[in-house]
């Protein structure tokens, strides 16, 4: 008996800069077997041609960033589940970069637009490194910067994310990770890009990680959506954890530690002041990007403390 075979999506006619209900289906998926996604650069194809490239201010234009290949169907979604999206594999292609883009970090001159200049520094991606430099080599981590459903009402640019997922740019959705996403329309309408081969915690500046271009291969799961789960979460072989954003940091840090005492309650039988006492003790938090329109923040905890 043959094996089927694995349902591929390209990039190619089929980015989109929104994450919406209103797009056409470019492809559609079964829950269960594999399949895989082309994601696109986020400064777009032909912008990045080699070692030498110099972005100008012409190179991106807000908001034809971050595109993401999608809508994608899912084949029995439905409101009210949630989609559990599981990252296997993801095969960088070649070249990435980084860049310093005045006006957006967290040293932001926005007024005037002055910092360190347009500084943009291009580097190979092979053999499972980062070539910094000639003595500088950084082990890829690579992770799926965007992800996400299209929400309830309207549309939200790839620039920015909610509770529906987007530009979460949290380094744990990558392979090996799962994340669950909100279905608010028939077929789910998943979208994923903005690949990074690896990600400082803060994404600290404007172009982030080491920006490239991937072919991701993932399955997917349907569950019943959690009764109190208001933001995405994810699960990993050690942890489960939870996702917000929102600014200011300070709400993004509250939100993410609110889901996870719903979390802890609803399906691991921890009454909520006894899972806020726990969390002052085991959790592990962070902030993972603070350069789009809402920052993002993590709580995890290890299974360890849940058996």
């Amino acid at each position: 008996m043959s094996t089927p075979a694995i349902v591929r999506v390209p990039r190619a006619g089929n980015l989109k800069y929104a994450l919406g209900p209103g797009e056409p289906f470019v492809g559609e998926i079964e829950p269960g077997p594999p399949f895989e996604v082309e994601c696109e650069i986020n400064c777009n194809a032909g912008v990045i041609t080699s070692l030498d490239t110099k972005l100008s201010f012409e190179s991106m234009k807000v908001p034809w960033v971050n595109p993401a290949t999608g809508p994608i169907r899912v084949k029995g979604a439905e409101p009210g589940q949630v989609l559990a999206v599981t990252i296997h594999e993801m095969r960088l292609e070649g070249l990435g970069y980084t860049a310093l883009w005045p006006g957006i970090g967290i040293f932001p001159d926005w007024l005037r637009h002055k910092e360190f200049g347009l500084i943009t520094k291009i580097v190979e991606v092979k053999d499972g490194l980062v070539h910094w430099s000639e003595r500088q080599k950084l082990p890829v981590r690579p992770m799926v910067g965007v992800i996400g459903t299209a929400p309830l009402h309207g549309s939200v640019l790839t620039i920015d994310n909610g509770p529906h997922g987007g530009n979460l740019d949290v380094q744990e959705i990558g392979p090996g990770g799962t994340i669950l996403l909100p279905v608010q329309h028939e077929g789910a309408h998943l979208y994923l890009g903005d690949c990074h081969a690896i990600q400082g915690d803060g994404e600290i500046q404007s172009v982030g990680g080491i920006e490239i271009a991937a072919t991701v291969r993932a399955s997917v799961e349907l569950k019943d959506r959690p009764r109190r789960m208001t933001w995405p979460r994810f699960e990993t072989e050690s942890h489960i954890g939870t996702i917000a954003c929102a600014r200011p940091l300070d709400d993004a840090l509250r939100l993410a530690f609110q889901e996870m005492i719903f979390w802890l309650e609803d399906e691991y039988g921890i009454p909520a002041p006894e899972a806020y006492l726990l969390l002052g003790q085991v959790a592990e938090a962070r902030c993972t990007q603070m350069v789009n329109p809402k920052y993002t923040y993590v709580c995890k905890v290890d299974r360890r403390y849940l058996d």
